[in-house]
């Protein structure tokens, strides 16, 4: 079987993706960047987009989103206070990975159901 790494890169690349994969890991992480790749969204607009996610696991993984620097949140406090959720810089920076995804969920739904 040919290797398509030499071991030192190959090793070299798993802390790095590991590192990654902790970041957006879970069912919820990569719908909520992908809504808020869109535009700025408050709570109950990312709740409705997102179906069957619970405002308990949707405020779970904001908040880790958050800590991983890739969501901001911002509240106003003009009268009732507003809460929005939009990407960072860093979180923006998902855009190519997300298509890259995006397109090998396309081209994998075919293979799988194919069969």
């Amino acid at each position: 079987m040919e290797h398509l790494l030499d071991k030192p890169t190959q090793l070299a690349m798993i802390q790095p993706v590991t590192d990654a994969i902790y970041a957006i890991n879970g069912k919820w992480k990569l719908p909520i960047l992908i809504c808020l790749s869109f535009e700025k969204m408050r709570f109950g607009q990312i709740a409705n987009d997102i179906p069957n996610i619970t405002d308990r696991m949707l405020s779970k993984e904001l908040r880790e989103l958050e800590a991983n620097r890739l969501v901001k949140r911002t509240i106003f406090d003009s009268g009732p206070v507003k809460i929005e959720y939009s990407l960072t810089d860093h979180g923006r920076s998902l855009h190519d990975v997300i298509i890259a995804l995006h397109n090998w969920g396309v081209e994998h739904r075919k293979v799988i159901f194919k069969h």
